[in-house]
């Protein structure tokens, strides 16, 4: 079998990111842009969405922002229609698109008493549906094109309960677990050129953890600080040190690689004391 003289390349390929203007999201988008992947960018922050297409042009790059709303069906088989048009077909789907909120967050004076199950609920909704729906509408344009590739967006918390996140480590706890299923279901139904894998970020500052793990003066919280106490790299993750392993997943690199969930923390689920 003559083989990809480069196996990490990924030009042309027509690669969807939810959640595409948030710190991992652009920082995926513009890498990969530079790689020759065309970028579509799907969020709700079309300010910011048509900055960072403006942003990956000039650059030299190829992208594309649609406004979507990954809990709206309707709306997200719009954006799939007009993407097929554009491009004529779909590679990779990044579910990025996800968050948490204080009321399904365990404040450290409260028990799980005080959890609020409307926030919970959204929560889940956000984190897991808005990568079911996503996953349903955009791999139904894979299917027909014959192949495919969806890398999830898990959380060093679906592996391990972290205190205080409920909500959120139980929805992605169950993104994890639908990232596998999915692996199966789509390869026993469509064949070996579909592939579903995720990322399992540990540690890294975004808008949504901000407050939790930095003080208003940029100091670090106890939390945090207990955080770096269980990792043996002691410090956050930055964003582009998710942006290697997302290539190879995209990538032919990992044409037989399906169903994992590659954790990228440094080191702080192997650790223990």
């Amino acid at each position: 079998m003559i083989m990809n003289e480069n196996l990490f390349c990924i030009e042309e390929k027509v690669i969807l990111i939810t959640g595409g203007c948030g710190v991992l999201g652009s920082e995926m988008s513009r890498y990969l842009a530079k790689q020759g992947a065309k970028i579509v960018i799907l969020d709700m922050a079309e300010e910011k969405g048509k900055a960072l297409v403006d942003e990956i042009k000039s650059n030299g790059g190829e992208s594309l922002f649609l406004t979507t709303n990954v809990l709206d069906k309707e709306i997200l088989e719009r954006n799939r229609n007009e993407i097929v048009k554009t491009y004529g077909k779909i590679d990779v789907l990044v579910n990025t698109a996800g968050g948490n909120m204080p009321g399904a967050t365990i404040a450290t004076d409260k028990t799980v008493f005080d959890l609020e199950i409307d926030a919970f609920k959204k929560v889940v909704d956000l984190n897991l549906f808005g990568t079911v729906l996503p996953t349903m509408v955009f791999a139904k344009a894979m299917v027909e094109n014959g192949a495919g590739n969806i890398i999830n967006i898990a959380s060093e918390s679906a592996l391990r309960p972290l205190t205080r996140v409920a909500g959120y480590g139980a929805a992605k706890a169950a993104v994890a677990n639908f990232t596998k299923y999915m692996a199966g279901e789509l390869a026993l139904k469509f064949g070996e050129k579909f592939r579903v894998n995720a990322l399992a970020p540990g540690f890294f500052i975004t808008e949504q953890n901000r407050t939790l793990l930095t003080n208003p003066d940029g100091s670090y919280t106890e939390r945090a600080k207990t955080i770096l106490a269980h990792t043996p790299f002691n410090r956050f993750g930055d964003a582009d040190e998710l942006l290697g392993s997302l290539h190879y997943l995209i990538s032919d690199a990992s044409k037989f690689v399906s169903g994992i969930i590659l954790v990228i923390d440094g080191g702080f689920d192997s650790f223990s004391i």
